[in-house]
């Protein structure tokens, strides 16, 4: 730890130090104290995915770039044996379009190999799956600010329970995978791990019945020799440009995203013959960025667009009101996920605009309805289309639930 104190330097949020059992318990009230003889405090960092990746197209969309949402790359083209270009379909129309571009680059995380197919069907696949899962509990499980870390458990990750979005996360788990999908689900045995291993570290013991949602996720690990055993796998990453100049990046993870994006676009402009620049990400402020303390707890996480959101609520009362007494979120939050953050189906608006489908998987349900007449709205959608939208939210939001 205090190795991780010197490597983190004047970044670092606080010096690690000795706990004794004493002051372990009253950090952790709910730690089992059997056989505990104390602990190590350290301090991290936590980000909420999703959010970021909203914050980092719009980023991109105010430095001028062109971001477009549910367009699919079905082939690539070629001119001379060299990518120059793709053709993409719209997955909303149906429409096709030819883009032809200098370079292309292949940055689609564990769906890469599928992309590098198109270029050369015998390449051989670079990336090993491994799936991870998060149990989500009700606050009561870990009270306070600190979470729990377990450095080795039988499977030779860590364990944590982290307090997040006012809920607690309990995972991970590490399962190599054959086969990716866009909604991976979680298998019978990592919830067992999970519950197992968290009943051995907490006075109340979590069941089936106590996980409010339970979400699973997908890590590109890089394939490394014989090396089959994931959670020893590196999480680097590589970069890669085929003989007909398509660039893929693949493997690492959201700690390292803006190196991996600037040694990506480096190599780049070096293949597409573009001008030498020095990387402006650096020292980029992301979209929202604010120094304000002041926000509104429940509107953090649109940082300085919370102003513009609040002045939703000030407009129309009504917009101002909580969609569900479980849930955190209002509805002009749905507003401005259509209208600012390219927000297209009711998933994207429960799951990933709004986290409502990971803190109450059930209460998300309840909200569909309303929350897919709200988009209608703004999309210019009829009946049909919010009815399809709850009904194949409805099928989706199933597969967070234990029953």
């Amino acid at each position: 730890m205090k190795l991780y104190d010197m490597l983190a330097g004047d970044l670092g949020l606080g010096p690690s130090r000795f706990l004794s059992k004493e002051q372990t318990i009253e950090l952790i009230p709910t730690v089992e104290p059997t056989g505990l003889r104390g602990g190590v405090i350290y301090y991290d960092a936590q980000f909420d995915d999703a959010r970021l990746a909203i914050s980092l197209a719009q980023t991109a969309e105010d430095l001028g770039a062109t971001v477009l949402n549910y367009i699919r790359v079905e082939e690539l083209l070629k001119n001379e044996d060299l990518v120059n270009g793709v053709i993409a379909r719209d997955t909303e129309t149906d429409d096709e379009y030819e883009l032809t571009a200098l370079a292309v680059i292949n940055a689609t995380g564990v769906f890469c190999d599928s992309i590098r197919k198109l270029d050369d069907p015998e390449c051989k696949s670079l990336i090993i799956p491994s799936q991870g899962i998060h149990l989500v509990l009700d606050k009561s499980f870990l009270p306070g600010k600190s979470a729990i870390m377990v450095p080795h458990t039988d499977d030779g990750r860590v364990l944590f329970a982290v307090p997040w979005h006012e809920r607690i996360i309990v995972g991970t788990t590490d399962t190599r995978l054959e086969n990716v999908s866009v909604e991976p689900r979680p298998l019978a045995e990592e919830i067992d791990f999970l519950l197992t291993h968290a009943a051995r570290y907490l006075t109340k013991d979590p069941t089936a019945a106590d996980v409010v949602s339970v979400f699973a996720g997908l890590r590109p690990l890089i394939a490394s020799g014989d090396i089959v055993d994931t959670p020893v796998i590196s999480r680097d990453h590589s970069l890669i440009i085929s003989p007909s100049g398509l660039v893929t990046i693949a493997g690492g993870k959201w700690t390292t995203y803006r190196k991996m994006a600037e040694d990506t676009v480096n190599e780049t402009a070096i293949l597409a013959g573009l001008p030498e620049r020095i990387s402006a990400t650096n020292n980029l402020h992301l979209h929202g960025w604010t120094q304000s303390t002041e926000i509104e707890a429940s509107l953090q996480v649109y940082g300085s667009d919370s102003q513009n959101i609040k002045k939703l609520f000030s407009e129309n009362p009504i917009l101002g009101e909580l969609l569900h007494p479980n849930l955190p979120y209002r509805k002009g939050e749905v507003i401005w996920a259509v209208r600012e953050e390219m927000a297209r189906t009711l998933a994207d608006v429960l799951a990933r605009r709004t986290r409502a489908l990971l803190l109450d998987a059930r209460a998300s349900i309840d909200i569909a309805p309303e929350v897919a007449k709200l988009m209608a709205v703004e999309l210019n959608k009829d009946e049909k289309w919010v009815l399809n939208q709850v009904n194949k939210y409805t099928e989706l939001a199933k597969g967070y639930i234990l029953d």
